[in-house]
């Protein structure tokens, strides 16, 4: 009891240190004052450091050997046991002055990288993504690899994916993906999708309402690129961006972070106390984002019931029929902005992504290459000529902010979300009677009971399994996306 006792208080202490530095950072990313960014991020590199100390101390080492040998641990003390200690071996390989100077650049990049993008100034940005890819490929060695470096980058979002299984995955995707594009119709829906900030802001709190998203536990802000951040249990926040020129952008994109929150609030909060407190991995939590933004927000029940209220804040939609809107919110066709992408083309935004990592990493394309790189596979994926960095490889946050491997999540969570909703649908009958009447409940429930209770006990393939009874498999969504897109509806 006192070892479990000494357990628990390590990972306290781990999360007032997560929580600082998460309060901090969403400050910097939604109202800090644009000349404090230096020295926020020298303050958050310290934070980070100091807690990356106690995640590899000679102190935790011992406990952690205490802790492999002890007899008695529940089945979810053994399993933050089995995290930490996989955490702790590839931490440990990382010089403390080494992740500092990094975490100092990640936070640095973040502020250039925003500055880059509204003024279309790739030459700005690229010296901070060259140092970010030179420690990137250090760390790769560092944690050690059996076939590519990239898998080594992979574990923190997606533990036990590698390069192998995502190339076969992301392969037969694309092969069943590009057939429906062709297919698509060639007319647009000309709807005017101009909106008034605020009014897009009544309405996003008027969808989280019916989604019933915790606003008493979190809170919504306006922010340059959409974010959710758990600052605690009882405080996770998202943010979106208001374009006034498309308000889907807001709309969706805050469903989108909603799902994320939901996630968060619905794990177990003893998970907490043992480091298991966060998703099981960046794929089954873009899954949670997706199945509110995509499954739930942009299906025929959920529009159904909104249309009315959105009609009434927005009167120039009066005019506009329901079929009609539903169309133009399911339209498909090839885009430049991945985050504006629809459901049936989103995933090859990500390929691509995924493709110019693994070249970055394993040495095969150079930074000052990248823009040209970019601008040839959208031109090759989606027949598109992308007419500035701003809409091309500047478009995303994540590189500047150092998360390579995360982008491959965003498809997997497609392909996660598409299982789970097959099996959600077969476990509630009466799923889109109970979306039409706004009564999330038992959509709710079933969620936390079946994933978000867990936390990180379960790996991403161990929850897949447990809830559906097969491996990670494309072929549900390609049902679904063939039954959207090829169906009288669409």
């Amino acid at each position: 009891m006192e070892l479990m006792k000494q357990w628990r208080e390590h990972f306290k202490q781990l999360r007032a240190f997560d929580e600082a530095i998460s309060l901090l950072y969403w400050d910097m990313r939604t109202q800090m004052p644009e000349q404090s960014a230096p020295l926020r991020a020298e303050t958050i590199g310290y934070l980070s450091t100091e807690a990356f100390k106690r995640q590899t101390s000679e102190s935790f080492k011992s406990l952690l050997n205490d802790a492999g040998s002890a007899e008695g641990l529940s089945s979810a003390e053994r399993r933050s046991v089995e995290v930490a200690k996989t955490q702790f071996e590839r931490n440990a390989k990382i010089p403390h002055d080494e992740y500092q100077a990094y975490v100092t650049l990640v936070s640095e990049s973040e502020t250039a990288w925003e500055k880059a993008k509204e003024q279309d100034d790739w030459d700005m940005f690229a010296p901070y993504l060259k140092k970010i890819v030179s420690f990137q490929q250090k760390f790769a060695d560092y944690f050690g690899y059996e076939k590519h470096p990239y898998d080594a980058l992979l574990y923190d979002y997606e533990p036990g994916m590698t390069v192998e299984q995502l190339d076969e995955l992301f392969l037969a995707l694309r092969e069943e993906l590009v057939p429906l594009i062709q297919q698509l119709p060639k007319e647009t829906h000309s709807i005017d999708w101009s909106m008034p900030a605020e009014v897009q802001k009544q309405i996003c709190h008027d969808w989280m309402n019916v989604v019933d998203y915790d606003l008493t536990r979190g809170r919504l802000d306006a922010t340059v690129h959409p974010f959710e951040i758990t600052i605690n249990r009882r405080d996770v926040r998202i943010t979106t961006k208001y374009d006034e020129q498309d308000c889907r952008n807001a709309l969706f994109g805050t469903m989108h972070e909603a799902g994320h929150a939901t996630y968060e609030q619905q794990i177990a909060p003893e998970l907490d106390e043992l480091g298991l407190g966060g998703g099981a991995s960046m794929g089954i939590h873009e899954s949670q984002s997706l199945f509110f933004e995509n499954f739930i927000g942009r299906s025929v029940a959920f529009l159904e019931r909104v249309y009315p209220k959105l009609q009434e804040v927005h009167p120039p939609y009066t005019s506009i029929d329901f079929d009609t809107f539903y169309a133009g919110v399911n339209e498909a066709k090839p885009s430049l902005i991945r985050i504006e992408a629809d459901e049936l083309t989103y995933s090859l935004h990500i390929i691509i992504r995924y493709e110019l990592e693994k070249a970055l990493i394993q040495g095969n394309l150079s930074v000052d290459d990248l823009p040209e790189a970019w601008n040839e596979k959208y031109k090759e994926y989606l027949g598109l000529d992308v007419p500035s960095n701003a809409k091309g490889v500047l478009q995303d946050v994540h590189w500047a902010g150092g998360s390579f491997g995360y982008f491959p999540s965003y498809a997997l969570g497609l392909i996660y979300a598409a299982q789970l909703t097959e099996k959600m649908r077969a476990d509630l009958p009466n799923f889109e009677e109970l979306v039409s009447k706004g009564d999330f409940a038992p959509i709710k429930q079933w969620l936390e009971q079946q994933v978000h209770r867990h936390g990180k006990r379960l790996t991403p393939n161990e929850l897949i399994e447990q809830v559906t009874g097969e491996a990670i498999s494309v072929k549900p969504l390609i049902r679904y996306l063939s039954e959207k897109y090829t169906g009288a509806r669409a």
